[in-house]
């Protein structure tokens, strides 16, 4: 496989879902420069053709990703600052625009920049052991790789300037009530549940679910002119592929249609 295991990231294609897992455990799975340009590689090595799902998590019972490294951040003048900030949201971007669904399993703290790139995932599961928090404020900044910008879109303003105001560490229960997460689960089936999602989504036909990441997403930041727009190009798009075809004739033939073949 493309880009294969590195040193701080792992890689595993079963079937159409590819998994990607951070592999620092000693440093709680911190993002250095090279765990980051590690991630980008791997998300860059995802076929898209073959994959249907990716699936982010840490390595360890600990953590997802406790944050960026503070070592590495206390010396930065405001330009390196600022740099190592664009650095850090454009490859949550590259994750965020995968043309495939990103689920984040997210198996213990997500803080800092953890939280932030679980943010930066179509969907996100927690284990029962999973704490997430934005602390910046408490450690003289603000949160840098994009949680200024999603978490308003996932929990509500209110609620999202309370988390990124207080610094407050909330638990997988609390994420789960505000919106934060999708689902909870027992730390020991996260990573077997995180599998059956991206199984059921890789079910689908593949085009047809590209399409409507790519509308939901495009659509959030237009109106909904704009957005009633974006889909009816996405929904025209799925038309006359051969998943179309087959899946429709099967409908209409009251049966189950053959396998989808990405065409």
């Amino acid at each position: 496989m493309p880009g294969g295991d590195m040193n701080y990231i792992k890689q595993e294609q079963k079937s159409f879902i590819h998994i990607i897992t951070i592999n620092r455990p000693e440093a709680l799975n911190a993002l250095s420069i090279d765990v980051l340009s590690e991630l980008e590689e791997a998300v860059d090595s995802v076929k898209i053709d073959e994959t249907r799902c990716v699936i982010i998590t840490g390595m360890g019972e600990k953590a997802f990703v406790a944050g960026a490294d503070i070592a590495l951040m206390y010396p930065l003048s405001k330009t390196q600052a600022k740099e190592w900030s664009l650095n850090g949201n454009r490859i949550f971007r590259k994750i965020e625009t995968l043309p495939v669904p990103v689920i984040a399993a997210v198996n213990g703290y997500a803080l800092g920049g953890g939280c932030e790139l679980a943010m930066a995932c179509d969907i996100r599961l927690a284990s029962e052991t999973a704490i997430f928090a934005q602390p910046e404020v408490g450690l003289g900044v603000i949160a840098g790789f994009g949680g200024t910008q999603r978490l308003s879109r996932l929990v509500g303003v209110g609620k999202a300037k309370e988390l990124l105001f207080t610094a407050t560490r909330i638990k997988a229960s609390e994420a789960l009530a505000i919106g934060l997460v999708n689902a909870v689960y027992p730390a020991e089936a996260l990573t077997g549940e995180a599998f059956k999602l991206a199984e059921k989504i890789a079910a689908n036909a593949p085009i047809a679910v590209r399409a409507t990441k790519k509308a939901v997403n495009e659509g959030l930041h237009s109106d909904i002119g704009s957005g009633i727009e974006i889909e009816a190009e996405q929904f025209g798009l799925c038309f006359e592929t051969k998943d179309q075809k087959n899946a429709m004739a099967a409908f209409l033939e009251k049966r189950k249609p053959e396998p989808f073949v990405n065409a």
